[in-house]
């Protein structure tokens, strides 16, 4: 597992402050600001229960425009946020969860494990998708690990890709998993957040197995495998992965 510095929550809420502001209709953008404003005074759960329920129909779903300035400046603030396929809604209810108190560590977590509990499945998106922008980053331990296990390949999506958490907090027995699952749902490991970083001699061989067994049944081995084994192999393994890659080509020749 590997910890890093967690960016200051309001870095996070200037952010998607700057690009709301660019796409929101004026009386959506005050009824944000109210809101958060409300939630952020300690007015009570009740008022961001309703707005996260209602913020696609509030905001719509379009995709949130971020431009190279604006992708750089998230990677600035946190390394490895990339909120570049992030929808408007997603990014409204981000940013309603971030304005929640959060001095007392407890009571901030009953308050989003209550949101998780109660969230339908694009809700479920936006909330695992921002993780890496929550403070008390040592509390998600738990939610992390049932993102990347769930059977609904959106939710492990957005833990998986384009996020960073999953790279930093899962060990590397989980994430040696989460590489292999993505490979069985056909998600793209090449969008997973650390996959070079985190390679590893017994991923390798997991891959090569899987390679192996693939071939051996006469059915496609999904292309991006390679890439994901290659900078964890040793020296056998990596002539191991080449025949194995050499016969998988002429298969499908």
């Amino acid at each position: 597992m590997i910890k890093t510095a967690h960016m200051p929550v309001t870095d996070a809420m200037t952010l998607l402050d700057s690009w709301l502001q660019r796409q929101l209709k004026a009386e959506t953008s005050v009824w944000l600001c109210d809101t958060c404003a409300s939630v952020a005074a300690g007015g009570g759960t009740r008022a961001l229960f309703i707005a996260f329920s209602t913020a696609g129909r509030r905001a719509g779903r379009d995709d949130l425009r971020l431009g190279e300035v604006d992708r750089t400046a998230a990677q600035a603030a946190r390394s490895g946020w990339d909120p570049v396929r992030w929808s408007i809604d997603q990014a409204v209810r981000t940013r309603l969860v971030l304005a929640l108190p959060s001095s007392d560590a407890k009571a901030w977590l009953t308050t989003l494990d209550q949101l998780f509990a109660a969230a339908g499945l694009e809700e479920l998106v936006a909330l695992y998708q921002a993780l890496p922008l929550f403070p008390h980053q040592d509390l998600l331990a738990p939610r992390i690990a049932e993102g990347v296990r769930s059977n609904m390949k959106p939710v492990f999506n957005a833990v998986a890709l384009d996020n960073p958490i999953a790279g930093e907090r899962l060990d590397r027995d989980a994430w040696n998993q989460t590489v292999l699952k993505a490979l069985f749902v056909a998600s793209p490991v090449a969008r997973m957040v650390g996959a070079q970083r985190r390679a590893n001699t017994t991923l390798a061989q997991m891959l090569i197995d899987y390679a192996r067994e693939r071939i051996a049944a006469k059915r496609p081995v999904p292309g991006d495998l390679w890439d994901a084994a290659r900078p964890g192999c040793d020296t056998a393994q990596r002539v191991e992965l080449d025949r194995l890659q050499h016969s998988a080509a002429a298969a499908t020749a």
